[in-house]
């Protein structure tokens, strides 16, 4: 009787959850072998009112989704345009460690489709280590992250690119949409301004 109760559990909950995962090789450049891990599909958000079930992912369900497999502060996501990965989201997540590491998602349902450590050769891993604690320490304080905003702006239109820019007097997100052009949003108000040609 026990038995019978446990597989309808689980069987219940291969429904309920959707029943769906993806493996996927981790490319590690420490170990040089491959890591097999099951990535989530996009749960819903309820600040978005979307679920895995839309036909396409947004940006904040993205950084989302990369953040859950790959814990850490996303510094960037960007959309592809060209090439055998277009369509597919590339986000930027620096660890604790410092590591940065590029994670793919798919557009359509949200799933990791892979990750992939920054880089092989030793001088350039040194840069990319202090590139990411910069970008760190420019996000120490900050009140907003780059999945929130993604959404601030995902009202203006379907944003293709979120990046950090700390170049000018203030740090803000860059965020790209399809139509509407590019915003900025501070990250410690979250003020939402349109980006001007120069």
């Amino acid at each position: 009787m026990k038995r019978k109760l446990v597989i309808a559990a689980v069987a219940a909950s291969v429904v309920i959850g959707g029943g769906t995962t993806v493996a996927f090789a981790d490319d590690e450049a420490r170990t040089g072998a491959a890591e097999v891990r099951a990535a989530d599909p996009v749960a819903a958000d309820p600040a978005e009112g979307s679920t895995a079930s839309s036909s396409k992912a947004t940006a904040a369900e993205v950084i989302a989704a990369a953040l859950r497999h790959t814990p850490g502060t996303a510094v960037g996501a960007d959309r592809e345009d060209d090439g055998a990965d277009a369509g597919t989201w590339h986000v930027e997540v620096v660890q604790a460690d410092g590591v940065e590491r590029t994670v793919a998602v798919a557009p359509d349902t949200g799933k990791v489709l892979g990750v992939h450590r920054h880089t092989d050769d030793a001088d350039d891993a040194d840069d990319d280590a202090d590139d990411a604690r910069a970008e760190l320490a420019a996000l120490k304080g900050a009140d907003v992250d780059a999945r929130e905003a993604a959404l601030a702006v995902t009202a203006k239109g379907a944003v293709t690119d979120v990046d950090l820019d700390d170049d000018d007097r203030a740090t803000v997100w860059s965020v790209e949409t399809a139509k509407a052009g590019e915003w900025q949003v501070d990250v410690r108000t979250g003020k939402v301004t349109q980006e001007l040609d120069d």
